[in-house]
């Protein structure tokens, strides 16, 4: 296995040349400042996606984690997320490295399911998916799989304090024709592959954390979009099964 290991190494190293050369002009040179066709792109996706009464995606999730000696390592975890505006939200997370759960939001509650031991925890949560999302995060420590797109104002949340974005190139993810797009804020460098076509759907986003020891990646990969599934309320609204046990969650700083 090491043998094979490092001819790959070598191989790498000997095609990083011809890589390099293959890259599209905008990204070799870097440019300074925001390219309006970037923003133009990542505007009309964000504002697709504002624009849908309801949808569902399925969300593949990849976090890197850096060791103390400078190894990484990669956690997975797939989830299937629905989205009914303005008030309904349901990610449930299959088995996974990372967690086997599920986000519940219909309106009044959140409640998160972790169906292996059968523990929940339920609170009241505000009115609406973006105030919930807040609510979650700042609250709580939980965020739900891709939540930066789930927002109304996600373009703006995402151009926020953001210094040099381009245009990458043509890509594919998943079989569908992408525009790259490259963005970069202070502490974050962050990507996105846009569908072309009348669908502008999100397909690929992701965080490079720079000022983290080893640069570590947060990724999604999103497929199986529908922007205009079936959803009733009862999807959104956790009923425990027999035998569950609920518990409370731990405010963010240990606090209940």
């Amino acid at each position: 296995m090491f043998t094979r290991i490092g001819w790959l190494v070598r191989l790498m190293a000997a095609l990083a040349p011809l890589a390099a050369a293959a890259l599209p002009q905008a990204a070799a040179a870097q440019p300074a400042g925001i390219d309006p066709q970037a923003t133009a792109i990542l505007k009309r996706s964000m504002d697709f996606l504002a624009g849908l009464k309801a949808f569902s995606v399925d969300a593949h999730s990849t976090i890197e984690a850096t060791l103390t000696s400078g190894q990484k390592l990669q956690f997975d975890s797939a989830s299937t997320v629905t989205l009914q505006r303005p008030d309904k939200l349901v990610a449930r997370r299959g088995k996974g490295d990372v967690a086997d759960q599920s986000y519940y939001y219909d309106g009044k509650t959140l409640t998160l399911f972790n169906p292996g031991p059968k523990y929940y925890a339920t609170l009241k949560a505000p009115p609406t998916i973006e105030q919930a999302l807040d609510f979650a995060r700042d609250s709580l420590d939980v965020m739900a799989p891709a939540g930066d797109l789930l927002y109304r104002d996600a373009y703006e949340m995402l151009m926020q304090d953001t210094t040099v974005g381009f245009v990458v190139g043509k890509a594919f993810v998943g079989g569908a024709r992408c525009d790259h797009l490259a963005f970069r804020k202070a502490d974050v460098d962050w990507q996105i592959w846009i569908q072309e076509g009348a669908t502008p759907l999100p397909r690929k986003y992701v965080i490079t954390s720079t000022k983290e020891a080893g640069t570590p990646d947060f990724t999604v990969v999103m497929t199986k979009w529908n922007v205009a599934p079936q959803v009733s309320d009862a999807m959104f609204a956790f009923r425990a099964p027999q035998g569950a046990k609920r518990v409370d969650f731990l405010k963010v700083g240990g606090a209940k």
